[in-house]
């Protein structure tokens, strides 16, 4: 049985989320037997680079905008995180869902998807890149890294996020679009009820049961 354990969190600054996947990570690859775990949760304002992202694409010198940027080992270039979003860091062996790295993106577009079709919002891919998209407006990023076949890192759903903040960067790299909340699609959407129906849709396409986990403490 494909078992996820799915542990709450609620708003946390990015090293303390970062510093918790890290150690999840270890522990699952020193202790095989350990659950494949989910959090999902919101960041303070921050921005992240992936392992090998342009500062090109930052419209601001670093340091200036009082916002921390920090360089991650995940996939993708830079994006924004911050109140209004649901971030998923899955904690997954890959092996139990007999996926290869290029399918579990998929998986996680798939799940997003899915739940945005419960508010009747249109989302979709976009050929050539990654993440879920509404036409021309990207509402969800996704950028991972895999270590001895288990993963981190994760996804950004916008439902409410403050779009200003995408403004002084070029979002993923990509140019010539724009970046979106579900909310602009749907205004009576709740961010809670999105999270909660990321665990069933995530679940349904991985075919794992979503087990409630432990309330995360860690402290950084």
């Amino acid at each position: 049985m494909r078992i996820i354990h799915v542990v709450p969190w609620a708003r946390v600054p990015y090293p303390q989320a970062w510093a918790w996947q890290k150690a999840q990570v270890q522990q699952r690859l020193d202790t095989p037997e350990l659950p494949d775990i989910l959090a999902l949760l919101e960041h303070e304002p921050v921005y992240t680079l992936g392992q090998g992202a342009s500062l090109d694409f930052l419209r601001f010198p670093l340091g200036s905008m009082g916002i921390p940027v920090y360089r991650t080992e995940r996939g993708g270039e830079v994006t924004y995180h911050g109140p209004g979003q649901v971030v998923g860091y899955p904690i997954l062996r890959l092996k139990h869902y007999g996926l290869d790295v290029h399918q579990y993106l998929r998986c996680l577009e798939q799940a997003i998807i899915n739940v945005m079709q419960e508010y009747r919002i249109p989302g979709e891919r976009k050929l050539g890149y990654t993440g879920v998209w509404v036409g021309d407006t990207k509402v969800a990023a996704i950028g991972i890294k895999v270590r001895r076949g288990v993963t981190m890192h994760g996804f950004a759903l916008n439902v409410c996020t403050d779009l200003t903040a995408f403004d002084r960067i070029v979002p993923c790299g990509i140019r010539g679009y724009g970046v979106g909340n579900l909310g602009q699609f749907c205004p009576d959407i709740d961010l809670g009820a999105v999270r909660a129906g990321l665990v069933h849709t995530l679940g349904a396409v991985l075919g794992a049961d979503m087990e409630q986990g432990d309330t995360i403490s860690i402290r950084c």
